[in-house]
């Protein structure tokens, strides 16, 4: 059995509120709501992976602070781990750049008005719960 390839998503707070991204590719996935991120390389730790992600994607600086509890299969041989993350001072606005069309700050009252990707829905819930 080959080890799953960790796909590293960010929960980044900014002020009691969670960063949502919508997919504008591929075709399947446009139009639904995810926690930005990526593909972890060989070599790279996840939190390294996920400094990065956030840097192509949405044109951000990050401190990554803890790991979220648990782990989501993805289409294998994925696997979704997501991290905690907040914005460096002096940081630019978040920016869809790379992989989305569009970005919301959503409070924890508005956390389910947009529609998540089925893989992201649970680590959502957990982070939730920490807003």
């Amino acid at each position: 059995m080959t080890e799953p390839i960790v796909v590293v998503g960010a929960a980044l707070i900014d002020g009691g509120r969670l960063l949502a991204a919508r997919r504008s590719a591929p075709p399947e996935l446009a139009g639904r709501w995810e926690l930005p991120g990526g593909k972890v390389e060989p070599g790279e730790t996840s939190e390294a992976a996920l400094v990065r992600e956030l840097r192509e994607e949405l044109g951000v600086e990050t401190e990554i602070a803890d790991r979220v509890p648990g782990e989501w299969p993805l289409r294998s041989p994925y696997v979704l781990q997501v991290w905690t993350a907040r914005l460096l001072p002096g940081s630019l606005d978040p920016k869809p750049l790379q992989d989305h069309d569009d970005l919301r700050w959503l409070t924890r009252a508005e956390i389910w008005n947009v529609p998540w990707l089925d893989q992201d829905v649970e680590a959502v819930r957990g982070i939730a719960a920490r807003l």
